[in-house]
Order: C-alpha cells, then structure tokens, then sequence
C-alpha cells in the first residue's frame, strides 16, 4: 500500500496510523498527527481503492451503503500491511492508534470489528458502523475516541451511538464527542481527540 513512515524522536510512544478521507491521500492528516503527538513515528497510508478517480479505503455501493465484501478484504489487506510494516520498520505492532476521517474512520473501526489485536486504539472522525449483525472480538483494554457531528448528513447521530453502544458492548473505552457541525473534520475536534490521547497515555 502506497505510505509515509515518519519515525518519531520516542519509540516508546504508540505509532500513529493516519487513514485520510474520501479523495484524500497520505498527506492529508499529517498536520493532526503532530497535533496529537509530535513526538510519536507516523504511519500514513493511501486507499487502494478508487471512486472517480479519488482514493478510498474499500468500496461503496451508494452513498452510506458499503461493498461488504470488499470491506472485509481491504480491512484483512490493510491489517497484514500493518505487520509488514512494522516488521520493515521495526516499531511496535501492539502499540499503533490510528486516526481516520470519514471513510478512512470507517476501515480503522473495521479493523476494531475483525480483529482483536489490529490496533492498541483509535481517534475515528465520523465514522459509520461498518458492518451489522457480526460478533465482535473482546477490546478489553482498547481505547476508542468518536468525533460526530449533530447535523452530519454523512453519519447520522444515531450511527454514531450505535458504534459506541457496540464497541462498548465489546469491552472497548470509548469516548464519543460532539460538535455542532457537519461531515467536516474541525480543529475543535482535533484539540479534544489530543486531550483524550494524553489522557489514555498516562494510563
């Protein structure tokens, strides 16, 4: 998968793995790592799908309706990428916390959803559930923060507490946050997902 590896000044801190939005790239959420910790490597990956020519992570069969079975492939693809690279880049597969906007949150809680040890925890940005009816692993001492928007046309409210419920439901911490705003990410967002992080830090 086409990636940026920054390595950070402390190998002791999580690795962060940024996943952009629709029509994004590995560039896009550079500038929230450093805000989330800017001592920490950065692992920054770019959707192998494309829709009209902009990169996503899987595909979709309409607005809100994902391709299942490609979801399901593309999570497996990105959690065997993330243990070659971390054996290519010889961090810490246990201890990665991904970030992910929009479609890029959604493949970061589809890793959460299939499997177990895919990820320490995760800063998803209007994320929807990304699958229904499934079981899911035990994240018992995972760490999930939701940003949702009240008026998000995208990721209803109610998607976003319905992840939450089911997250919980699997033993993970969650915290969901809300804005009074839309589908887009906001530096508001940014600042509360950075003080959720110090926080789950010293824990």
């Amino acid at each position: 998968m086409k990636h940026i590896f920054n390595k950070g000044k402390d190998s002791t801190k999580p690795t962060l793995l940024l996943l952009h939005g629709t029509g994004g790239n590995e560039l896009d959420l550079l500038p929230l790592a450093g805000r989330i910790d800017d001592k920490a490597s950065v692992l920054s990956v770019r959707g192998n799908v494309l829709e009209n020519g902009m990169p996503r992570f899987f595909r979709r069969l309409a607005e809100g309706v994902f391709d299942e079975e490609d979801l399901i492939f593309r999570t497996k693809e990105l959690n065997e990428f993330l243990d070659e690279a971390a054996e290519k880049y010889s961090f810490d597969r246990d201890n990665i916390i991904s970030i992910g906007y929009s479609n890029g949150a959604n493949i970061a809680a589809s890793l959460l959803f299939h499997y177990k040890n895919a990820l320490k925890g995760a800063v998803l940005h209007h994320p929807m559930v990304p699958r229904k009816g499934i079981n899911l692993p035990d994240l018992s001492g995972k760490f999930v923060f939701i940003a949702a928007g009240t008026n998000d046309p995208i990721c209803s409210p109610m998607e976003s507490t319905e992840l939450q419920s089911l997250l919980e439901k699997a033993n993970a911490n969650v915290e969901l946050h809300w804005e009074n705003n839309g589908h887009q990410l906001t530096i508001e967002e940014v600042e509360v997902a950075a003080q959720w992080y110090q926080k789950i830090q010293s824990k």
